[in-house]
């Protein structure tokens, strides 16, 4: 770890594929037209690819995926399609790579490839699925005190789980896993006309392009993976280490409010800021401000450390916390709408067999607790998957290191959502595949315009001139981060509220 930490490179040379440019595909099937209403923009083109629901039988029932298209702003330049996804799982895409070069992707890379977005399948507007489920429905558990409180979680957990197997989409649910997400890429890429595709993905995505990679590694351009999760994908071990990342991330936020404490109050130390927190979580547990109880406020806490630029959010909901008011707004969270809910839940539950004993949870809750005292005691408890009423239907993709070497891992240090540990587990999986930009920030999400200047200059030399680290590379801290447009704001603020869990 301390090696990849610690080295800066005095150069960096190109490494990475052996794809020449084109000007167009060779055989395209798509028939491109008018995006849905909640999604339609000008210059933004949407299309349906049939896909197999189940890929062991692939002449049997079929489901659509939707996908849409920026098209290359210059086909003389023009190197392929470059395929996004916005983490999740269950976040819809199709509006993503719009969002993206709202925020400021430079033209050169806008000319190099059609930029093009999906919803999963299950999401949306591809054979959306549901478990009937209370839209306002939290899925991350309560922060459990006490082994009663797990046995609660338990209860809990259970009722979701039968009522998604009770719901109209209960047969279609065991096939949205991120193999056959992976899988339907591979069709969209051959419905495109192109023999390989390059990827950029954020959170989950990450994941997601790992899988892809492992399964189709020749058909891989260049891969970007943006704040990186570890190679087992949204398993137990990924959810707890939730909590590690907020106790990773949260100085940064303690410092902040410190230097703050005139306008804020929130402690004229970041010790003073920490205990703070403990002060409000406690204080919610007992008696709760509206929605907002100690559970709502760790997560809430968690989420609003994404980016830095939340950080004044944060603080006025402290605020209102501390002067027993409710807060005027929560954030908004990832699976707010039906689909997203049943497709994150079955991508994390069907990806992985989850513990089912209950005194696995206790143990790990009273572990994490002491580890992790901010979230752990939440992040460790019982979620729907320990009572999923259908198993795996596959083995979980092993990220392999056979294959091109074209894969630029990018992660920032203190990230509260994808810990620097899983980016590090992966980085060894890919082995000499992949290299690994680490970033000294914090926050979620490294190649987006208005973050670090090194990181993402890092994702578009490599994505726009195919040159890559011949090693991994170490970014150091920059003082300020990019001002932002309300347009810009507002894409930003888009793409965050849907990479929160809860």
């Amino acid at each position: 770890m301390g090696k990849q930490l610690l080295a800066v490179l005095a150069a960096a040379a190109l490494a990475a594929t052996s794809v020449p440019a084109h000007a167009s595909p060779a055989k395209s099937t798509v028939n491109w037209g008018a995006c849905p209403a909640d999604v339609a923009s000008p210059g933004l083109q949407c299309a349906a690819v049939e896909v197999p629901l189940d890929y062991r039988n692939p002449d049997g029932k079929k489901i659509s995926v939707e996908i849409s298209r920026l098209p290359s702003t210059d086909p003389a330049k023009r190197r392929g399609v470059l395929l996004f996804n916005a983490g999740g799982p269950g976040n819809p895409g199709l509006a993503f790579p719009l969002q993206l070069t709202q925020l400021g992707l430079p033209a050169s890379l806008l000319a190099e490839y059609d930029l093009i977005g999906f919803d999963p399948r299950g999401v949306d507007h591809s054979n959306p699925v549901t478990c009937d489920l209370d839209p306002q429905l939290s899925i991350g558990p309560k922060y459990a005190h006490n082994a009663a409180e797990v046995s609660e979680a338990a209860a809990h957990a259970k009722q979701v789980a039968q009522q998604c197997a009770a719901s109209g989409s209960a047969a279609v649910l065991p096939y949205i896993t991120t193999a056959n997400t992976a899988r339907d890429m591979d069709q969209i890429r051959a419905a495109l006309g192109e023999s390989k595709i390059s990827y950029f993905g954020l959170s989950y995505g990450t994941y997601l392009g790992g899988v892809y990679a492992s399964l189709f590694p020749e058909r891989t351009d260049r891969v970007v993976l943006d704040s990186i999760l570890r190679p087992g994908g949204y398993d137990i071990t990924a959810a707890r280490r939730f909590a590690q990342g907020l106790q990773d991330r949260f100085p940064d936020f303690a410092k902040w409010a410190a230097a703050r404490n005139s306008s804020y109050g929130l402690g004229s130390t970041p010790a003073e800021v920490t205990a703070t927190f403990f002060k409000l979580a406690g204080k919610l547990d007992q008696h709760p401000i509206g929605t907002l109880d100690g559970s709502a406020f760790r997560y809430v806490t968690h989420g609003l450390t994404y980016q830095t630029t939340a950080f004044p959010r944060l603080a006025q909901l402290w605020q209102s916390a501390l002067a027993d008011q409710a807060p005027d707004s929560l954030p908004s969270t990832a699976g707010s709408e039906q689909s997203e809910i049943a497709t994150m839940l079955s991508v994390i539950c069907g990806d992985n067999a989850w513990p089912r004993q209950i005194s696995t949870y206790r143990r790990n809750v009273a572990h994490d607790r002491v580890t992790y005292p901010m979230l752990g005691g939440a992040t460790a408890n019982v979620w729907p998957c320990a009572a999923w009423p259908y198993q795996p239907l596959e083995p979980a993709v092993q990220f392999s290191d056979q294959g091109p070497s074209n894969l630029l891992l990018v992660q920032n240090m203190r990230d509260p959502a994808t810990p620097l540990s899983g980016a590090l587990d992966t980085r060894e999986a890919f082995g000499d595949r992949a290299r690994m930009v680490t970033v000294d920030q914090g926050g979620h999400g490294v190649g987006l315009p208005y973050l670090n200047s090194c990181g993402f200059n890092a994702v578009i030399d490599y994505l726009v001139n195919g040159i890559r680290p011949a090693t991994d590379k170490f970014c150091g801290a920059e003082a300020t981060v990019k001002s932002l447009t309300p347009q810009q704001q507002q894409a930003a603020d888009k793409i965050m509220d849907r990479l929160r869990q809860y």
